[in-house]
């Protein structure tokens, strides 16, 4: 119950400081509104390029595990032939 009363006043707090801003911000509603669609837009071009960040950081990871998977997988292959070889060296060689 206890919650729920701090969320109310919360949201009510909150309704009241936005009214308060609407009636008493320094410009002109036309001036208020382009300041807004401004910093919007300024929003979006950082989370634009953000994201560019973030998917060039995930592919070079992304090159990077494959890199480092094929190097794995080749060391495993030649594991597995020298193991073989050593095998046939073993069987063909004739006892003492």
């Amino acid at each position: 119950m206890e919650e729920e009363n701090k969320l109310s006043y919360f949201f009510l707090g909150l309704g009241i400081g936005v009214a308060a801003g609407v009636l008493f911000a320094p410009k002109s509603g036309p001036e208020t509104r382009e300041l807004i669609r401004n910093k919007a837009n300024e929003g979006a071009d950082y989370v634009k390029r953000r994201s560019q960040e973030f998917r060039e950081q995930a592919s070079d990871a992304l090159d990077k595990g494959k890199q480092t998977l094929q190097r794995h997988k080749d060391n495993l292959a030649a594991a597995v032939e020298a193991g073989k070889q050593a095998y046939r060296d073993a069987v063909n060689t004739p006892a003492d």
